[in-house]
């Protein structure tokens, strides 16, 4: 069972891979998470210092770790699949499962997080809807590849025990 959860900042991929992971006793890991540990230092701060392509790099790297790992529940960055290659090498190594939530679902949770979230951290609240439709219709044909597509409300424990249960 290796599943990658996909999608918008603020579609819950932390959240349901903490809550999954712990239900079907894997681990739920964020690939975020794990970034900013490995490098002792914030994702706004390896932005801020490094770069998105070092940033980039060193995720595709962290990746491609979980290859080597049998059982996990993994929460990755938004991006995530727009670099290096990393949808088809997710859709290779296990399933890819999209968190497709609204946009003014995720600017509702976005706004108090901002200033920790290095894409959105200079944005005004107002701009914040146009840069996320935006970067929604740009990452859509990636996320598009991804094997399970979950809207919205559709987006529920019953439907992800659903989907992973057939991999557990």
């Amino acid at each position: 069972m290796k599943i990658f959860l996909i999608g918008m900042m603020g579609a819950g991929k932390t959240y349901w891979a903490k809550k999954l992971g712990a239900k079907f006793k894997t681990g739920g890991y964020d690939l975020d998470y794990l970034i900013s540990s490995h490098k002792e230092r914030s994702i706004a701060e390896i932005f801020e210092e490094e770069g998105e392509a070092y940033f980039r790099k060193t995720e595709a790297q962290l990746l491609r770790w979980f290859g080597e790992k049998k059982k996990f529940i993994l929460a990755t960055g938004g991006g995530t699949p727009c670099f290096h290659e990393n949808m088809n090498w997710m859709n290779q190594q296990g399933v890819t499962i999209w968190l497709d939530e609204p946009v003014d679902v995720l600017v509702s949770r976005l706004l108090p997080q901002k200033a920790e979230r290095p894409l959105i951290s200079e944005l005004s609240d107002a701009e914040l809807t146009g840069f996320l439709t935006k970067k929604l219709a740009e990452r859509a044909p990636l996320y598009g590849q991804s094997q399970y597509r979950l809207h919205g409300e559709t987006i529920s424990d019953k439907q992800l025990n659903k989907i992973i249960q057939q991999y557990a």
